[in-house]
């Protein structure tokens, strides 16, 4: 509503991101985030944030934009498009009489490295894709507008409502870098099981409760001849946004943040993990996925599950727009809860990966960075919020802004999955805050999980110990999570 969403590029490019998101796993030719990380800034920023854009400000123009005061706005053109941004920037033109110059690309690493280290940033980007920026350096570099100005503006629907009081707060927490907030996670992403509902009904199958009845349901799949599971194989960390979840879903979320914060025998000294990387063994060994995904990209393994020569595919609710040009007539786009792993679980039934997803930053060395907070202080008007979704067919962080809206297959189930989970929602940092480790080094490894190249045991053994090369590396900036 966003993988983060992590989002995802076209046929060839992966999600980040991880999110997004969400770096590819090295077989794309694509800078790696080292080569980002070491040369996508240059230096720290200014020692003040950007507080007024040298207009007047009025209860209009809260942040005080200056009247013609051009616009530049890098954004990721991936699933999600980027038409939903040009129609925000249009009201930015419109109200400000200002020249707006748009750049919608896959390649936001390699475009705006340069710039960044030369010191001419654009004034909103949205860093998404297989190829973003190293948002964590820019923060630590102080690169990155501080948006709590943002956030304590009046909202553009009710100027005695603070942005903030709009926000989901789970955005509020996921946007900080130890006090600052300045990453905005625009979208709202739900990650899960995705199906095509009228397949199941017309083959008389019922979305599974348990992991024991997923295994046997695969075995009634198999035997009716079609493949219960596809994956992007070439970046198999997709898998992730189900296998991370079902850890926490199972083993609590105390467990999953202790995997987050690096710490000593996370993964290695934790009974869920053993679980669900054996239930994920157990598919390999029993051939449930679909033969030669393991060659398959995010929209090829997309394109093999709308024909229906797979049932299901872990994935995130940017799915129903990127793959909707082989999506049939009838399909029931659908996404399940995360499955119980017995009755000692940690979290009920119905419990679920939904988070924020989709990270816009401003750059503080931008020529206009209050016009940056201004488009977005725009983008989270409800007008704009109920655009994206119906362009994208996902939700933004603006909470409620969808009631009454006719929502899509996909995106209307996953609301309902999102509003009966309740309080009982995953978040997941490790991929936000080492990407390099999660989609490069355990993706690796999940990778040769599914094909059957490695075991169970060894997954967690080897997971544990690039978990921890990343702990003891002093050159990687570290960060923790108590909630």
């Amino acid at each position: 509503m966003g993988s983060t969403s992590e989002q995802h590029g076209q046929e060839g490019l992966g999600r980040r991101d991880l999110i997004k998101r969400s770096a590819a796993i090295g077989l794309i030719s694509v800078p790696t985030m080292g080569f980002l990380s070491a040369c996508a800034t240059g230096g720290g920023g200014d020692e003040k944030d950007n507080k007024n854009g040298g207009g007047k400000t009025t209860e209009k123009n809260p942040l005080g934009v200056k009247k013609g005061a051009p616009l530049e706005a890098f954004i990721f053109k991936g699933g999600l498009g980027d038409q939903y941004a040009k129609d925000a920037e249009a009201d930015y033109k419109k109200t400000y009489g200002a020249a707006v110059k748009h750049t919608g690309t896959q390649q936001v690493g390699p475009k705006l490295t340069p710039r960044f280290a030369g010191g001419n940033p654009p004034d909103v980007i949205d860093n998404s894709g297989a190829d973003h920026l190293d948002m964590n350096k820019l923060s630590s570099q102080g690169q990155l507008q501080d948006l709590n100005v943002l956030l304590d503006a009046g909202s553009l629907d009710d100027p005695k409502k603070k942005v903030r009081e709009l926000i989901h707060p789970a955005t509020l927490e996921k946007g900080k870098h130890d006090d600052a907030f300045d990453v905005l996670y625009y979208a709202f992403t739900i990650y899960g099981t995705w199906y095509s509902k009228k397949l199941l009904d017309d083959k008389g199958w019922e979305y599974p409760k348990t992991l024991d009845e997923m295994v046997k349901l695969c075995g009634d799949i198999k035997k009716a001849g079609i493949a219960p599971w596809t994956y992007p194989g070439k970046y198999p960390y997709y898998v992730h946004f189900n296998l991370f979840a079902q850890i926490a879903k199972i083993g609590g979320m105390d467990k999953w943040i202790a995997i987050d914060n690096l710490e000593d025998g996370a993964w290695t000294d934790n009974d869920a993990v053993k679980q669900v990387v054996e239930f994920y063994e157990e598919l390999a060994a029993k051939k449930y996925f679909l033969e030669g995904s393991q060659g398959l990209t995010h929209i090829q393994s997309q394109t093999k599950w709308n024909q229906n020569k797979a049932v299901f595919l872990p994935n995130g609710s940017w799915v129903e727009n990127e793959s909707a040009p082989t999506t049939p007539e009838g399909y029931q786009m659908s996404v399940g809860e995360l499955f119980d792993g017995g009755s000692g679980d940690a979290m009920p039934h119905g419990s679920l990966r939904a988070e924020p997803s989709e990270p816009f930053i401003v750059p503080k060395g931008g020529k206009n960075p209050v016009g940056g907070m201004e488009l977005l202080r725009i983008m989270l008007s409800k007008k704009h919020a109920q655009n994206f979704a119906k362009k994208v067919k996902s939700l933004t962080c603006v909470q409620g802004a969808t009631e009454g809206m006719t929502l899509s297959p996909g995106l209307d189930s996953a609301s309902k999955v999102f509003e009966a989970a309740g309080e009982n929602l995953i978040s997941i940092q490790l991929q936000e805050w080492y990407p390099a480790l999660t989609d490069e080094k355990l993706g690796g490894l999940t990778g040769q999980l599914l094909t059957g190249d490695i075991k169970a045991a060894e997954w967690i053994k080897k997971a544990q110990a690039e978990c921890d090369k990343v702990k003891k590396d002093d050159s990687i900036k570290k960060f923790k999570r108590s909630s």
